[in-house]
């Protein structure tokens, strides 16, 4: 466990992100949205017509600490997405109904 004033380091912040990002491709399975998480990590997820070339018509891209917010619960997408820390783009871009995530 980290102390309250120590920042985790972008190895474990990576991991989190990632593991975070492949519980939301495992509970949301398709390939209509892609959520990036630069410089870290991007899945397809959420079933619906999915893109074959170029950049997916639906996309949602924030940045580590939000994303780990989010799906953790610490942060609803509402807040998130009226403070500007979302970028979503498309009308599948939505990932409220998806999180948080359950954690095993």
């Amino acid at each position: 466990m980290l102390a309250a004033d120590t920042e985790p380091s972008r190895t474990i912040v990576r991991a989190a992100v990632r593991y975070l990002l492949d519980r939301l491709a495992d509970t949301a399975p398709g390939r209509s949205v892609e959520v990036r998480i630069p410089p870290h990590a991007a899945v397809q997820c959420i079933a619906g017509p999915h893109h074959t070339r170029g950049t997916p018509p639906n996309v949602v891209e924030m940045d580590a600490p939000t994303w780990i917010a989010l799906a953790t619960g610490t942060l609803a997408w509402p807040e998130a997405l009226a403070a500007g820390r979302i970028r979503a783009s498309g009308s599948r871009a939505d990932l409220s109904s998806h999180l948080p995530l359950t954690l095993d």
